[in-house]
């Protein structure tokens, strides 16, 4: 018997009808998929408590996604910590790029395999909700400390 719990970022209250959200580390919940023999057997949705977060997120997402099991995780975009934390729980990281598609299509997509398998990250790092604005201070200010 072949049993996967796969991962998914999502929207919102998340769900097979969810669509996939792109932004791992910021998105609001995580749906885990679980499979067994290319059946899908129950859906479980985790908020994503990361997405807050100052700086770190994909990180502690990532430590939401191995605290709960996975052992595959489909993505968007992923940057290189997130990819770094994801490697080190040994899940295969699956993405289906920038497509807008549901958690049920991806799943799938990957039990067709048809998803591409990810060696490395897809985006380049970001620090925080700055969206990569390192040096940055309240205001946009640059600090000359």
């Amino acid at each position: 018997m072949v049993k996967k719990i796969i991962a998914i970022p999502t929207f919102g209250e998340g769900g097979l009808q969810s669509q996939i959200n792109p932004r791992f580390g910021r998105c609001e919940s995580f749906t885990f998929v679980n499979v067994e023999n290319n059946e899908i057997k129950s859906v479980n949705v985790i908020s994503n408590a990361a997405a807050g977060t100052m700086g770190g997120a994909g990180i502690q997402a990532a430590q939401i996604i191995g605290n709960n099991d996975a052992t595959d995780i489909i993505v968007g975009m992923l940057g290189p910590n997130a990819f770094q934390a994801l490697s080190s729980i040994n899940l295969k990281i699956f993405t289906v790029g920038q497509q807008s598609i549901s958690v049920n299509e991806a799943v799938k997509l990957l039990l067709k395999e048809r998803l591409t398998l990810l060696n490395n990250a897809n985006v380049q790092a970001h620090t925080g909700m700055g969206g990569g604005r390192m040096g940055r201070g309240v205001g946009g200010r640059r600090s000359m400390g």
